[in-house]
C-alpha cells in the first residue's frame, strides 16, 4: 500500500525569496564607484605605460561587468518575484548572474595574460610616479568598496536559527546561509582590492630598483588571480544551477533523522535541491511496516529550519527486508 505523495504547502508557500534591498542599493553604489575607477585606471595605464596597474583596470572592468550583473539580477528578481511561472521563486537570477560574471572574468583574464607577455616581449618606459599615484587610489576605492558590502556580507555569514525544543543541537552556518549575488559582489571588490596590491608593490619595485619586468608579471599574477576566483565562482553558481546538491550536509542529516527515528522506516529514495538563500527542499520515498502518515516524518525532519518543502511517499508492507 502506497501513500499519495504530500507536499508540504500546510506552513509554507512556494516563494522562498527573501530579497535583500540594503544589498541591492550597496552594490549599486559599489558598481557606479568601481565602473569610475576603471576608467581611471585603464587611461592611466595606458598613458603612463604600465602593464600591472592597466592589468589591475581590466581586472576592475570584469568587476564592473559583474557588479552590474548583480545589480540586475536584484532588479529582476525583484520584479519577478510574484510571477506564477517560477515554481520556487526567482533566487536563481541572481545566481545566474553570478555564473555569467564568472564567464565575464574567464575573458577578462585571458586579455590580461596577453597584453602582460606582450609586455614582457616588447618592454617599454613607465611613469612610475604617476602610476603608483593612480594604483594607491584604485586601492583605496577597493577598500571602501569592501567596507560598504562588509555588513551585508557578514550577516549572511553568520546567520543562526533559533531552533524549537528538539533533542538535537545543530549548527546551520556550515550550509552556507548567504546571498550568492552579495558574496560575488563582495568577492570581486577583495580580489581587486589585491590586483591593486600587486600593481603598487610592482611599480615600487620598478621605480626603487630598476627592476620593469616586475610590472608585466604582477599582470600575470593578476590575470591568475581572476582564473581561480573565476573557477570558483563558476563551481558555486554552477552547482546551483544543474542542482548539484546531492553532497550538501542536510543530505546526511536528513538520513541520519530517518535511520534514529523511533518508527522503523527504510529510505528507499532521496533527492534534495537548492531553492533560496540556505533553503532546500526535498523528495523521500520510505517503506515501513508500520501505520504511520509523511507529516510524523515531516516533523521529525522539522528541526533542519533549512527544509522549506519536504514531500514524502510512504510505502506501507508487511515487514521491511533485512
Amino acid at each position: 500500500m502506497t501513500q499519495a505523495l504530500t507536499p508540504d504547502s500546510l506552513k509554507h508557500s512556494h516563494r522562498f525569496d527573501e530579497g535583500n534591498p540594503l544589498a541591492e542599493k550597496s552594490t549599486l553604489r559599489v558598481a557606479i564607484l568601481t565602473a569610475v575607477m576603471m576608467v581611471i585606471e585603464i587611461a592611466g595605464g595606458w598613458y603612463y605605460n604600465s602593464m600591472a596597474l592597466l592589468a589591475d583596470g581590466w581586472h576592475m572592468s570584469s568587476h564592473t561587468v559583474a557588479l552590474g550583473l548583480s545589480v540586475l539580477a536584484y532588479v529582476y528578481a525583484r520584479k519577478y518575484a510574484h510571477d506564477p511561472r517560477f515554481s520556487f521563486g526567482t533566487w536563481k537570477i541572481e545566481v545566474l548572474g553570478g555564473y555569467t560574471s564568472a564567464i565575464f572574468l574567464v575573458m577578462v583574464a585571458g586579455l590580461m595574460i596577453y597584453q602582460s607577455v606582450e609586455r614582457l616581449i616588447a618592454p617599454s618606459p613607465i611613469h612610475y610616479d604617476q602610476a603608483i599615484a593612480i594604483a594607491i587610489v584604485g586601492l583605496l576605492v577597493n577598500l571602501a568598496s569592501a567596507w560598504m558590502l562588509k555588513d551585508g556580507h557578514a550577516h549572511n555569514h553568520g546567520h543562526d536559527h533559533g531552533h524549537h525544543d528538539h533533542h538535537h543541537d545543530h549548527d546551520h552556518n556550515h550550509h552556507g546561509h548567504h546571498d550568492l549575488n552579495l558574496r560575488s559582489a563582495y568577492m570581486h571588490v577583495l580580489a581587486d582590492a589585491a590586483t591593486s596590491v600587486l600593481a603598487i608593490i610592482a611599480l615600487f619595485g620598478g621605480k626603487l630598483w630598476g627592476i620593469s619586468w616586475l610590472d608585466p608579471v604582477m599582470g600575470l599574477v593578476g590575470a591568475l588571480l581572476v582564473s581561480v576566483w573565476a573557477y570558483g565562482l563558476l563551481r558555486d553558481t554552477g552547482r546551483v544551477l544543474l542542482d548539484a546538491e546531492m553532497n550538501a550536509p542536510v543530505v546526511e542529516e536528513i538520513r541520519e533523522v530517518i535511520a534514529a527515528s523511533p518508527i522503523e522506516a527504510q529510505l528507499n529514495d532521496l533527492h534534495v535541491w537548492r531553492v533560496g538563500k540556505g533553503k532546500y527542499a526535498c523528495i523521500l520515498s520510505l517503506t515501513t511496516d508500520n501505520d504511520v502518515s509523511p507529516e510524523y516524518f515531516k516533523e521529525q525532519l522539522s528541526i533542519h529550519e533549512e527544509l522549506v518543502h519536504i514531500s514524502i511517499e510512504i510505502n506501507q508492507v508487511g515487514g521491511l527486508s533485512a
